[in-house]
């Protein structure tokens, strides 16, 4: 007599997979800050960006060459500028991030999370370099600035932008409410605008201990958007 085979039965019905990814908590703040020191940048300029192109595709035979051309200091200055797509001026959005993820050191908040939890939304795009996502400066204006530099046995003059203290802007941060609060975004940031600063000259350089430039303070009120887009 044969016997009859059993049926194997399909328990995965009958219970469902728990959800352990739950999706991004994403706010957004908008934080007003104003300077408390002079803020001075150094863009890349486009013709630095060919100079260098052009050194680079000649290969060997540029070691050679060695042509000092007289400078432009007025066109330095305005080519060390990060303007806008719209003509605006504006500070490197990454340069708050990093500052952000830099003063770190300074809290409990670990760097490598960090980089995964705060962001910073840039309010438009700079017209030489359309990678670099720009903040703008809402209150200022910049000014012709020199100063004397040693490299080694040579004594340079270079020629930045310089804003006085009373520069104003505004940093848009997106970060995932489930790893921080506002409030502890809120103070990175202070964190940075009194101990890390941006820009040249800043008391975080990686080269020097800085000349205590990019330093600022919160201006205002904070803005927070739930459920950032």
């Amino acid at each position: 007599m044969a016997t009859q085979k059993k049926k194997k039965t399909d328990t995965t019905q009958d219970h469902a997979i728990p959800i352990l990814i739950t999706r991004p908590n994403i706010h957004l703040v908008r934080i007003p800050i104003r300077g408390t020191s002079p803020y001075v940048q150094n863009a890349w300029s486009q013709k630095a960006r060919e100079q260098l192109r052009k050194k680079q595709g000649e290969g060997a035979k540029a070691k050679n060459v060695k042509v000092r051309e007289p400078k432009d200091f007025q066109a330095i200055y305005e080519a060390a500028k990060h303007i806008s797509t719209e003509g605006w001026c504006g500070i490197p959005s990454a340069a708050f991030r990093a500052a952000l993820i830099s003063a770190c050191r300074l809290t409990p908040m670990k760097m490598t999370q960090t980089k995964l939890t705060v962001f910073v939304v840039q309010d438009g795009w700079d017209a030489v370099d359309p990678s670099v996502g720009l903040t703008k400066i809402t209150k200022g204006e910049p000014e012709y600035f020199e100063a004397m530099v040693r490299m080694q046995q040579t004594i340079d003059i270079r020629c930045r932008p310089l804003w006085r203290p009373g520069w104003e802007a505004t940093v848009a941060i997106r970060w995932d409410a489930d790893q921080y609060g506002v409030d502890d975004v809120h103070n990175l940031l202070m964190r940075v605008g009194n101990q890390v600063g941006i820009g040249e000259g800043r008391p975080d350089s990686k080269q020097s201990t800085g000349m205590g430039w990019g330093l600022f303070e919160i201006s205002g009120m904070a803005e927070v958007i739930e459920e950032a887009a």
